[in-house]
């Protein structure tokens, strides 16, 4: 499978002009619905020229802007399957190799070849902030990273709280969260309602919000200061979560790196109280 044209565009961001830039963060935060739309539509909503928007498209790699419109319109297609929908019968593969464990390799693999070591580390760094109060919380397959992750950071930082129960215990915490907060979130396809409800009231409340997603993007990507879209998509009825599981290992690793001496510190404290 080919770069998808959200990989498209985190590949190529840093490199474009303001204008396609502010096309591409129009795209991102409205996917992929706004490019499904006319030139001039898409070029009004995100404040550029029509032309503006055609040249973005070329940069991304497409002919014409119908070209850029079928593979959206593929993804989009790909992104509202349900796991009945989805195959579970890949072709065979040599003998000992399993065809998910393959597919499984694969999305790791190309999940970290579109996240660079900048976008780690700048949200390592929004994560390593010890006065800010960081909260995680998941979807129904997703929640798992959130609290494996919690569990991690609470150990090497405090003000780590992981959100659990029902929405509405959700929404109880959003006095707690303020501009110096942030919100980790994982939220792969069929997108979560009550996630994406909570997302939008922490984004009003100016919390700084983290985002771990699938490569057709969770529409909480419009919320969200920092994306990062792993590979979901395997050979049976079910997406992997491996490769954001992965993800999350390695923030942490490069959270825990940034306080070393704190987290080293901490840790001594607890094994001390134990």
């Amino acid at each position: 499978m080919g770069s998808n044209i959200a990989e498209l565009i985190a590949d190529r961001i840093d490199s474009m002009p303001a204008g396609e830039r502010r096309a591409a963060q129009t795209l991102v935060a409205n996917y992929p619905l706004v490019g499904l739309k006319t030139v001039a539509d898409f070029s009004a909503q995100a404040g550029v020229s029509s032309p503006t928007i055609l040249r973005f498209v070329a940069r991304l790699g497409f002919q014409n802007y119908p070209e850029f419109q079928s593979v959206l319109k593929d993804e989009l297609a790909a992104q509202l399957q349900s796991p009945a929908s989805r195959t579970v019968s890949p072709a065979p593969l040599p003998r000992g190799i399993s065809p998910a464990l393959e597919a499984t390799l694969e999305n790791i693999r190309e999940t970290f070849r579109h996240i660079s070591d900048k976008q780690l580390a700048d949200i390592a760094t929004l994560l390593s902030n010890q006065r800010a109060k960081t909260f995680l919380v998941g979807g129904r397959f997703t929640d798992p990273i959130a609290r494996y992750t919690a569990a991690h950071l609470a150990i090497i930082r405090p003000n780590v709280f992981h959100l659990t129960g029902q929405e509405s215990n959700w929404r109880d915490r959003l006095i707690d969260m303020g501009k110096r907060d942030v919100l980790v979130i994982f939220d792969i396809r069929r997108y979560q309602e009550s996630l994406i409800r909570f997302a939008e009231k922490a984004n009003t409340r100016g919390v700084q919000i983290v985002l771990f997603t699938d490569q057709w993007l969770s529409p909480i990507a419009r919320f969200a200061r920092h994306v990062i879209a792993g590979r979901t998509a395997v050979p049976s009825a079910w997406d992997s979560s491996a490769a954001l599981f992965v993800a999350a290992e390695t923030l942490i690793g490069e959270i825990t790196r940034q306080l070393e001496t704190d987290s080293a510190k901490r840790i001594r404290e607890m094994e001390n109280l134990r």
